[in-house]
């Protein structure tokens, strides 16, 4: 089982703060980016640098995580600033930044460590525009390209994870949407794709998703426990888990997503009770089953070694 957290390394990111470092020690990130405008008066060569400043710091996370062992790490989508506004070929850096996800993508093989990614909630295959989804295809397709180039394995254990999106007012019509558009995306993402669980009613829950996406075009479900908290379909905790893990290839070990609830850890009502709390508390009942944990807090791996911390022992 394997313990994971997403993007953002809070030591690395923030190294005053979190980190422990002298003033003026440079930030580790992936997340480097720029406005519109910025894009728009700099151009492709300008988010070429900057895609390679976020690939070169996204290896020294990799021998960060390597060396106090942090074995699942998701990926951050936004390592190409702007790229839905030019093609790979057309970045003045590729070949350097190819080099630089080649070798997280090497590291990550040759230490066990588990790569995964999310794409933004923009990505609607549900949706009944055609230039919506025309961009979501995109979007998934640039993703795929990105694990290409890593090496990492055509299949569910290097997922390319995502809700289905809206409803728009008939939840069986958008999800045929869905299965008709999943024909359009490349062999690259099709054979990671997975779907997450949703934390509203009027979006969909793992029964749902099961019996409409997963019985038409075998895609597997991540389950989120936090989500299910708002959006359970009927099915307790345990059934849906089991339901999720069940779309899954055998050999390929399930991932979950785990997160607790802001408001109940700053004891404040008036937050949106599914907001993320910073770290989280509760043991996480598998129900005796192998599964890998993404746990999405806002302290990223420092919730990770806090939750290691307080179930020494359970886990």
């Amino acid at each position: 089982m394997r313990y994971g957290y997403a993007c953002i390394n809070m030591q690395l990111s923030y190294p005053q703060q979190w980190g422990g470092q002298e003033r003026g020690v440079k930030p580790i990130t992936t997340g480097r980016s720029m406005i519109r405008r910025t894009f728009d008066s700099k151009g492709v060569s300008y988010a070429s640098e900057k895609c390679l400043e976020n690939a070169r710091d996204l290896d020294m996370i990799m021998d960060w995580n390597i060396m106090y062992g942090y074995n699942f790490f998701r990926v951050t989508s936004n390592l190409a600033p702007w790229k839905s506004e030019y093609d790979w070929d057309e970045m003045p850096d590729l070949e350097e930044i190819k080099w630089y996800l080649h070798s997280v993508g090497v590291k990550a093989l040759t230490h066990d460590v588990r790569i995964t990614s999310h794409p933004g909630p923009f990505n609607v295959l549900t949706s009944p525009h055609s230039h919506v989804v025309t961009n979501c295809v995109k979007d998934l397709t640039e993703h795929g390209d990105t694990f290409d180039m890593m090496g990492l394995s055509r299949t569910p254990y290097n997922k390319i994870n995502i809700h289905l999106g809206g409803a728009y007012g008939d939840k069986e019509s958008a999800m045929e949407r869905f299965c008709k558009n999943f024909e359009l995306l490349p062999d690259s993402v099709k054979t990671r794709l997975t779907v997450e669980n949703d934390d509203r009613q009027s979006m969909y829950s793992v029964k749902e998703l099961y019996n409409g996406i997963y019985k038409r075009v075998g895609v597997p479900i991540v389950f989120d426990y936090h989500h299910h908290r708002f959006c359970n379909g009927g099915l307790s905790e345990q059934e849906a888990l089991e339901l999720a893990m069940s779309t899954w290839p055998k050999d390929i070990t399930p991932v979950v997503h785990y997160s607790e609830s802001r408001a109940k850890e700053r004891l404040d009502e008036s937050i949106r009770p599914q907001a993320h709390s910073d770290y989280v508390y509760d043991y996480i009942d598998t129900y005796g089953h192998d599964v890998d944990i993404m746990i999405e807090a806002k302290h990223k791996e420092l919730a990770v070694k806090k939750y290691l911390e307080l179930h020494h022992g359970r886990v």
